[in-house]
């Protein structure tokens, strides 16, 4: 076993591939950019393909490649299961995919690592039963789980190598220039796919929606675009905001946002011009309600805002408090539409979002961000990924990448879930050290980290209890008693790589959870 920094122990064969943790920027290195294969088109070629099984058979998919899908379509999505029952079909086995995240709709995907369809996956997430399903242990080869910025560095850098991307295209034209503003299944940005599209060697749009040439705007171009095939469906739209937007009237969520907007206006990085991300779980979204009240109070408008962009921020946008929003990805069908109709709305790829090694990512300039939590331990440390009984069920997303770069992170959390405390000694699985986090606010109060001590001075005076990290943590056991540590067994299913490609975490199969 190896330590890294912050004293998780990392298998010695995982810790000599891919190195250890160090620290939030210990890491810097130059690299060349890996090349995609490019396979000419002449002028009487058509990109046009019959069907999903031809053209698995026209881009030579063999047993060991590796595929990709993007999740713009969350839980609406249709393409992932739809070119994966086709290759089973088909007989290809032993593939790894790299899905930017992995949903409850794909479901399907686990009868497919059963029989040995896939074998490999690397992504930001695994939800509900297909997380559920790799904590029991069914795959012989751990999954490997990155930030979206980690993703974007390692396709880049050439350390995911994509044979074939598969890109679910709300409308694209015969030649290949996609967008996902216009059609039956819009999703807005595809900053996701844009990664994928640039360094897979083979490309396939897959769209229910082909319109004239050419198709403008153009998000993904023809000259990063091999095939197309029409299908008669792609996704539901209304799967895009399914259990990833939720406008809260929990009195304890509104607390958590009413102290965390307060947190900010009294923070010296609340004016003209400041920078902004919030994220979509219900306290986020009331953040950002309460930090209009105080833009409109203080007479202060913000540059721009980044992320995953939802509809306050958009609001946000039309009514002249925000200059611009930066898109990776849209969480409901009001900002897909917006990023069509407003030329202040712009798309911007995972690399440019996140990348750590990128020539400067946008996180990089945001002021404030903030960002929810299963857990968070007394180090600071935040889990995103596993639940109180070590089940993989969540995302790693951007929250390290926008955790290490903003000026002030700050992560809200209800004190207790239930029976179950939020604050703990240690988290089961970290996903964004201690080090990037510098304020926690629950309902009883904030904490602020020992090592913000500018903070700390600039806030003693803010009309919000503050508590230190380890009186939130024993309020919680009060309320609910000490959690019961889980028993592991030795089995590593999931390596957790921080945004620079070190293992900041291993997660380990329940010893209670059968297969």
């Amino acid at each position: 076993m190896v330590k890294n920094t912050i004293g998780r122990e990392i298998p010695t064969e995982f810790a000599d591939k891919y190195g250890v943790f160090k620290g939030a920027w210990a890491k810097k290195s130059a690299y060349q950019t890996a090349a995609a294969q490019v396979h000419p088109v002449q002028p009487t070629d058509s990109k046009l393909v019959a069907s999903i099984h031809d053209v698995i058979e026209k881009v030579g998919l063999k047993d060991g490649m590796t595929i990709s899908f993007h999740h713009h379509f969350r839980e609406g999505d249709y393409v992932m299961n739809l070119v994966l029952a086709e290759i089973a079909k088909m007989g290809i086995k032993n593939l790894s995919i790299a899905p930017s995240s992995i949903a409850n709709v794909h479901e399907p995907l686990i009868d497919y690592i059963k029989s040995g369809v896939v074998t490999n996956i690397t992504s930001s997430g695994l939800r509900d039963k297909v997380g559920a399903a790799i904590s029991s242990g069914i795959m012989k080869n751990p999954v490997v789980i990155r930030s979206h910025g980690g993703r974007a560095r390692a396709i880049k850098a050439g350390d995911i190598h994509i044979d074939v991307a598969f890109i679910g295209a709300p409308s694209t034209d015969e030649y290949g220039n996609i967008n996902g503003y216009h059609g039956n299944a819009i999703c807005g940005s595809l900053g996701y796919a844009q990664v994928d599209a640039k360094y897979a060697d083979r490309v396939v749009a897959i769209t229910d929606n082909l319109v004239p040439y050419p198709n403008t705007p153009i998000s993904i171009p023809q000259t990063d675009v091999d095939y197309i095939v029409q299908v008669d469906k792609i996704g539901d739209p209304d799967g895009i905001a399914r259990g990833a937007t939720r406008f809260t009237k929990n009195p304890k969520e509104l607390i958590i946002a009413e102290y965390a907007a307060k947190l900010i206006e009294y923070s010296r990085y609340f004016k003209d011009g400041f920078s902004f991300q919030t994220g979509s779980g219900g306290a986020s979204l009331a953040v950002t309600r309460f930090l209009k009240a105080a833009m409109l109070k203080h007479k202060i408008k913000a540059s721009f805002a980044i992320g995953g962009i939802t509809q306050p921020m958009v609001e946000l946008l039309e009514e002249g408090l925000v200059n611009k929003l930066l898109d990776v990805q849209d969480f409901d069908k009001r900002s897909a539409d917006s990023i069509r109709e407003n030329e202040n709305h712009y798309e911007i790829d995972a690399e440019m979002y996140a990348s750590p090694f990128a020539k400067g990512a946008v996180v990089n300039q945001v002021d404030v961000a903030v960002l929810s939590a299963l857990e968070i331990d007394t180090q600071f440390n935040v889990n995103v990924m596993t639940g109180s009984d070590g089940v993989i069920r969540g995302a790693s997303g951007g929250h390290c990448d926008t955790a290490a770069a903003s000026k002030m992170t700050v992560v809200v959390a209800p004190l207790i879930r239930g029976r179950i405390p939020t604050i703990v000694d240690q988290v089961n699985t970290v996903i964004t050290p201690g080090e990037s986090i510098d304020v926690v606010v629950t309902e009883y109060g904030i904490a602020i980290n020992p090592k913000r001590k500018d903070l700390i001075d600039a806030l003693q005076n803010l009309d919000v209890p503050q508590l230190t990290i380890e009186a939130l943590k024993a309020k919680a056991y009060a309320i609910v008693g000490t959690p019961q540590s889980i028993v592991y067994t030795d089995q590593v299913v999931a390596l957790i790589e921080y945004r620079d490609g070190s293992l900041i975490d291993v997660v380990r199969k329940p010893g209670e959870i059968d297969e």
